[in-house]
């Protein structure tokens, strides 16, 4: 006669999760029949998956991409607007060095159309100072934010970063190309400094992408209305640079937003290199005009 209790399983016989070998697990992944404990299962369709079959279910699938190329994995809730929190972390650590240095960062990094002559880069660099005051730049950030949450997963990273920087140059190109008469204009030897441009940029690609989304775009003109009176009424802001980068912003979104399909992956890189190209022969074009190269 068969003794019961010798049929039992032992402790040694029973199931253990892979991944956790001193943890009894009794509920399988229904995908590779592995067992799984608690910390390893992850929901399924049916049943629960082990987290290496989720990992590799993910690796393999096909990526979704949104209809202007960004990823939609990066616009769902779990996607992280990674350039957009970059360029706020830069902004915020510039601002800490301006305050910092007494000054000596921001002159080192500011734009005016003389000093990008001789400082080229100044025409993108000034886009990551403030002024001194934290309205400035909490201003700037919380408008950044607001706009790089919303573009950043419909254009995919890349795109959205040649976006903000093509916008930021577009900004200070127009004061250059705005400035005036450089022997009566205060502008040339005028410093200006923020990210308004980049953040206009912003503004002006909304406009094309919420209309290739054929969503309403009241809002948006309603934000644009306001905030570019602001820079005619309000004294010591570059209206110049906002409607540079506003120009520049929707252009380049126009293009990433209606490329065809099949050419979208070289629009992606022809857009920067244009883009690029036609703002630094502007700027060639100006100081050439003036006699100044």
């Amino acid at each position: 006669m068969n003794d019961p209790a010798a049929e039992e399983p032992t402790e040694a016989e029973a199931p253990v999760c892979p991944r956790h070998p001193d943890r009894v697990a009794y509920v399988r992944c229904q995908r590779c029949g592995r067992p799984a404990c608690p910390e390893c299962q992850r929901p399924a369709a049916v049943g629960v998956q082990c987290v290496d079959c989720v990992r590799e279910s993910k690796r393999t699938a096909p990526r979704v991409r949104t209809v202007f190329g960004g990823s939609a994995d990066s616009a769902t809730v779990n996607g992280r607007p990674v350039v957009t929190l970059t360029i706020i972390a830069v902004c915020a650590v510039s601002w800490l060095l301006q305050l910092l240095t007494s000054g000596a960062w921001t002159e080192a990094l500011w734009f005016w159309p003389w000093g990008g002559l001789i400082e080229p880069w100044r025409f993108l660099t000034a886009s990551f100072l403030h002024s001194t005051s934290p309205l400035h730049i909490l201003f700037n950030m919380y408008a950044l934010w607001i706009t790089g949450q919303f573009l950043e997963p419909l254009l995919g990273r890349m795109r959205f970063g040649v976006l903000c920087l093509l916008s930021a140059v577009g900004g200070s190109v127009a004061v250059l190309l705005l400035a005036g008469d450089p022997a009566t204009s205060d502008a040339w030897v005028t410093p200006v400094v923020g990210a308004s441009g980049m953040v206009f940029g912003l503004f002006g690609a909304m406009l094309p992408v919420m209309r290739r989304l054929g969503r309403s775009m009241g809002q948006v003109l309603v934000l644009l209305a306001i905030n570019g009176a602001i820079g005619f009424f309000v004294p010591n802001i570059s209206w110049q640079a906002h409607l540079g980068g506003l120009v520049t912003g929707a252009l380049v979104a126009a293009a990433f937003a209606y490329a065809p399909k099949e050419r979208r992956a070289a629009v992606a890189w022809v857009v920067p290199l244009v883009g690029i190209a036609l703002l630094a022969g502007l700027a060639v074009l100006r100081y050439s005009s003036l006699g100044m190269l």
